[in-house]
């Protein structure tokens, strides 16, 4: 069975998309490909005042995003296995919960220019949790940026990441809850995950496992 070449690990803040990736970069001999989050320096400013840092916020993601989208790209003529813990397209996602109408207008011209250079995923995992659950995850890694975070904003992202990919068929796509896995401490659970991964071609598929 052919084996994907390139991996992305998408979800709502805490919901283990890191955790995973770097669960299966290991497992794969895969080249980890994480998210620069605390490189960006108006992030603990905008979780203090959303509408006062958004713009900045965004749009320091977005060309982050795509210096390592340009990187990937050139690991993929050397036929490199990546897994990514995010995917570029789902910076849309926060731009129109975040962004006024003139910024989203400015957002969108940029990023029309950018993406014409991304490598989409051979499939993408979207991992799924609770906001509760959620919240509990991110409160108990204790990142100091994330303390004054709402819950509220937590249960917009998580609709708003239901809604997208709900609609979502660029890629070959694996959906799975992640409130009753245990990826850190249960192995049987990646396993089992990894398992559906490898043979996931097309179209959407729902993994229901962690009964293990």
């Amino acid at each position: 069975m052919d084996q994907p070449s390139y991996i992305a690990i998408e979800g709502v803040i805490g919901v283990g998309k890191t955790t995973l990736a770097a669960l299966l970069a290991d497992r794969l001999g895969a080249q980890p490909q994480l998210e620069e989050v605390e490189e960006n320096p108006f992030l603990e400013k905008f979780y203090d005042d959303m509408r006062g840092y958004a713009f900045q916020t965004q749009i320091f993601f977005l060309l982050s995003r795509y210096r390592q989208q340009t990187e990937l790209a050139q690991a993929s003529l050397f036929k490199q296995k990546v897994v990514s813990d995010y995917i570029f397209s789902k910076d849309r996602i926060f731009a129109y919960i975040n962004l006024n109408d003139d910024e989203l207008a400015l957002y969108e011209r940029l990023v029309k220019i950018l993406e014409r250079d991304i490598v989409k995923p051979d499939v993408v995992v979207y991992l799924q949790a609770s906001p509760s659950v959620l919240m509990e995850r991110i409160n108990r890694r204790g990142r100091p940026y994330e303390r004054n975070m709402p819950q509220d904003y937590i249960e917009t992202l998580n609709n708003a990441y239901n809604y997208f990919f709900f609609h979502y068929d660029d890629t070959p796509l694996v959906i799975a809850n992640t409130d009753s896995l245990d990826l850190v401490s249960n192995p049987l659970h990646v396993e089992s995950l990894l398992e559906v991964i490898n043979g996931h071609k097309k179209g959407t598929v729902y993994y229901r496992g962690g009964s293990k």
